[in-house]
């Protein structure tokens, strides 16, 4: 292996332990609440939305279907929606009204006050994440999230709020993912 790709994939490994250490401390608390109001959602027939920009997007789609297939073992379906999938809502909305309205809107239409938005974003000042936030608690819904560096403007919008503590996009979406694989391990042990 040449000794610039030896040094790169040392840097980012002890980037990624570094953050990680630091966001196995600073989550503990939110997480448990998270959890909690997860577990109460569906227990009560609600339905987990989700939504995101960008490889957010991706992180929506890919734990709203862990949800609904399956994350490690066979059970019952459990109730998930990605709200970043429908292309016709998604350009409509953005075409007729504005982009920070495409998540809002659909929330607007489909929460209810037993439902739960997990809204992603590593800034945590996406105009269309702050808009959906607004419009799930406008809907009766619980509004969470994970974002990461200082919160941004989900900060007193979201509860739960996850921050991962970096400044680093591409960390921060390591431990999106990585607290949404272990989301998603408890939720399905609670049902099983």
């Amino acid at each position: 292996m040449p000794q610039d790709c030896r040094r790169l994939l040392e840097s980012e490994f002890a980037e990624h332990a570094e953050v990680l250490a630091r966001t196995r401390e600073a989550v503990r608390e939110p997480f448990q609440a998270l959890l909690t109001a997860c577990r109460q959602s569906l227990s009560a027939g609600g339905k987990i939305l989700f939504c995101g920009n960008g490889g957010s997007a991706g992180d929506a789609q890919h734990l709203a279907a862990e949800l609904v297939c399956r994350y490690k073992v066979n059970r019952r379906a459990l109730a998930a929606i990605a709200l970043t999938t429908d292309s016709s809502i998604l350009t409509a909305t953005a075409n007729d009204f504005s982009y920070d309205q495409v998540f809002s809107r659909q929330i607007e239409a489909l929460a209810r006050p037993n439902d739960l938005l997990i809204a992603i974003s590593t800034s945590g000042r996406s105009p269309s994440i702050i808009a959906a936030l607004d419009a799930a608690k406008a809907a009766g819904a619980v509004a969470a999230g994970f974002t990461g560096r200082d919160g941004g403007l989900m900060v007193g919008r979201a509860d739960p709020l996850i921050i991962v503590p970096s400044e680093i996009t591409a960390r921060i979406q390591e431990m999106h993912s990585l607290l949404g694989h272990i989301l998603c391990d408890a939720l399905e042990q609670s049902i099983l």
